[in-house]
């Protein structure tokens, strides 16, 4: 598949690194992973509707509360350039998903309906009057899923580099055991090849190409596989009629996005797209990602407030 159709389909369905071309990362002693959130408030834990620890953290005040929902084989620290700027402003939770971070790995469906339930379990502890909830990549296909679970609470979703897909006619069962079959065979070295060859503009730090895709190819195949698995075969289809508040879009330019195909699906559907910047760009260009994400969160409380 050719490098673009590639980048269009993962990031459409909100996955953060799959892909089986491309040839495996370089062996050398892996880099840490992206810097933790700043200290703020300790861990706190809520069991999920599966008896699953699920692991977030509260820092800031203020309203709305932003719930940051991470990607495939990430965790909440991939948001940690966000947090001095949000937390500022407004209340935010950064959570681990089940199987992901801190959070506990005892669970057998890996659905996205179960994460979308996890985002709402976290959500019931936190007794603010309005949410938005800000998810990268698979973790936006999440908080959509998360909505109607969630209730009128939620003035809005923004989404990072996702939602390609809308419209789109979904995966055969053949074609999602196609993409899936090279992680089965070899995770690390196909979750690095794609992070390294597919997910990063040419140019991009060398540094944290090889964190990101150190970081991610050494996540748990028991959680990552079944959980792509899912993920391709997941339909936005069926979740978008239940939303009915507006979706904003901070996409890179690594991929086209089809504005007026995704209105047809979602029609309050408000897109900026990141030039020079590839799928993290929350960790690429934090200094021009961190306005347009405050940008957005304060659009969706003018509107909330009217």
């Amino acid at each position: 598949m050719a490098r673009g159709a590639w980048v269009l389909l993962i990031a459409g369905f909100g996955l953060a690194a799959c892909s089986p071309g491309g040839k495996p990362a370089a062996t050398a002693a892996p880099p840490a992973a992206p810097a933790a959130a700043s200290a703020g408030e300790g861990p706190r834990i809520v069991m999920s509707d599966d008896l699953v620890h699920l692991e977030y953290r509260v820092l800031g005040s203020g309203e709305p509360a932003v719930l940051l929902v991470h990607g495939w084989c990430e965790n909440a620290d991939y948001w940690h350039t966000q947090i001095d700027a949000l937390k500022t402003r407004y209340t935010v939770v950064a959570l681990d998903l089940a199987g992901h971070g801190a959070s506990g790995a005892n669970r057998t469906d890996w659905s996205i309906a179960n994460y979308a339930a996890d985002v709402a379990t976290i959500a019931r502890q936190i007794p603010h009057a309005h949410l938005v909830l800000v998810g990268h990549s698979m973790g936006a296909d999440v908080a959509l899923a998360a909505v109607p679970r969630i209730g009128a609470r939620v003035i809005g979703v923004i989404a990072v580099d996702a939602l390609r897909s809308i419209g789109m006619p979904p995966l055969s069962a053949g074609e999602i055991e196609a993409k899936v079959a090279p992680f089965r065979a070899d995770f690390i070295g196909a979750t690095r090849a794609l992070v390294t060859d597919q997910l990063f503009e040419k140019g991009a730090d060398p540094l944290l190409v090889q964190k990101v895709a150190y970081d991610m190819s050494l996540r748990s195949p028991a959680v990552a596989v079944p959980t792509l698995e899912k993920l391709l075969a997941f339909d936005l289809a069926t979740v978008l009629p239940a939303v009915h508040v507006p979706v904003y879009a901070i996409n890179s330019d690594l991929a086209p996005t089809d504005a007026e195909r995704i209105r047809k699906s979602l029609p309050d559907f408000t897109l900026d797209v990141l030039p020079r910047t590839g799928h993290f760009l929350m960790l690429e260009a934090p200094e021009r990602f961190d306005p347009l994400l405050l940008k957005d969160i304060d659009a969706l409380t003018a509107r909330a407030a009217h």
